[in-house]
């Protein structure tokens, strides 16, 4: 049976008003038309699969990666306050160096050879709070090796200089290391670990 006219009309309209659409629709966001070349076309956007939005120094480029490792960053130390904790690291590098040298790199020798300086362990409430004291002496953290944690021998150490001062070490059978820095904004003096 075939269609009448009015139908016919009726889907020439449907199909005149489509095509009109989609013209409109293509030309959003131009700024020039045909009929004005003298107004440059609006850039095309970007259709790589990059973010358009890096950050300065962020790392492997993502979204908001100084936002997500801003734990991993020492604070600012003041100039007066690095020269604190440069004079409290020379004090603790040649003690280190020489637990190095005779082997002793376990928390409990190397706690007592800081306590011996005049250093006070830190004290903490039960909620978290600092109570006293500046020093913290912790085994060196575990790792991930093939298919297991393994847990190095050796002791890393934090000493509070300044609100905004630390004296970070470590010593080990391989090394030992004696660094100033600010401190860490969940971490105290201690470099915090991966989260993944």
């Amino acid at each position: 049976m075939p269609i009448s006219t009015p139908r016919r009309r009726r889907h020439l309209a449907v199909g005149v008003l489509l095509a009109s659409a989609a013209v409109f629709l293509a030309s959003c966001g131009q700024r020039g038309t045909a009929a004005d070349p003298s107004t440059p076309p609006s850039p095309s956007p970007v259709t790589s699969g990059a973010s358009p939005y890096v950050e300065p120094g962020a790392g492997d480029g993502a979204p908001h990666y100084n936002d997500n490792n801003a734990h991993r960053r020492p604070r600012d130390m003041s100039a007066a306050s690095e020269r604190d904790a440069e004079k409290e690291a020379a004090r603790i590098d040649p003690v280190l160096k020489r637990l190095w040298k005779q082997g002793d790199w376990d928390p409990e020798t190397v706690l007592s050879a800081m306590l011996a300086l005049g250093y006070e362990e830190k004290r903490t409430g039960p909620k978290g709070e600092r109570l006293g004291g500046q020093l913290d002496v912790r085994p060196l953290e575990s790792r991930y090796e093939t298919d297991h944690y393994v847990t190095p021998e050796g002791t890393r150490i934090g000493l509070r200089v300044q609100e905004d001062a630390c004296v970070t070490a470590f010593v080990q059978k391989s090394n030992y290391s004696v660094s100033v820095n600010g401190p860490y904004m969940e971490t105290g003096c201690f470099r915090p670990p991966f989260a993944h």
